[in-house]
């Protein structure tokens, strides 16, 4: 069976850096998601397109078709008050905030000063070129609730 929309997949990966460091990888075909969905970044989904079980492949993903470039307009300086008076911030922290529409974002802290926080709201992976090495383990057809969901349930079923 070939990979293609309404597809469940599962995947071995491993995720890469130009420089080789490891992001982050899968190596025991849990990893799964439904094709056609956007559950995954487009130009890994892209290049999955029409391959099967035991097909292996290398693939570097410019980010345009990843996680964007980095965007300097979405690091901005913010009132101290905007965070928890509880516990100390610190650069390199992450937290959930609300975007502009009302939509949860990630935020990460770049700078702490007296009164203003310097956030940055870019994906982590914003600007970066991400190299896989895929196996695909597993192709199968969805199931109705699946593809009403828009993501693959668990083996025990629905599981959210």
């Amino acid at each position: 069976m070939k990979i293609s929309d309404k597809h469940v997949v599962n995947l071995n990966y491993t995720l890469t850096d130009n420089d080789g460091q490891v992001i982050d990888q899968s190596d025991d075909g849990s990893f799964a998601y439904l094709h056609g969905a956007q559950n995954i970044i487009p130009g890994l989904e892209k290049a999955l397109e029409g391959k099967e079980v035991g097909d292996k492949l290398t693939v570097k993903i410019p980010p345009s078709e990843a996680y964007g470039e980095r965007d300097e307009a979405r690091i901005e300086e913010v009132p101290r008050e905007m965070f928890p008076d509880d516990g100390e911030i610190k650069p390199g922290m992450v937290f959930h905030a609300q975007g502009p529409n009302g939509e949860v974002i990630t935020v990460t802290v770049v700078e702490v000063g007296d009164k203003t926080v310097t956030i940055d709201s870019n994906h982590a992976l914003a600007g970066v070129e991400l190299n896989f090495d895929v196996e695909v383990v597993g192709v199968r057809e969805a199931e109705a609730a699946e593809l009403e969901h828009g993501h693959v349930h668990g083996p025990e079923g629905h599981d959210h």
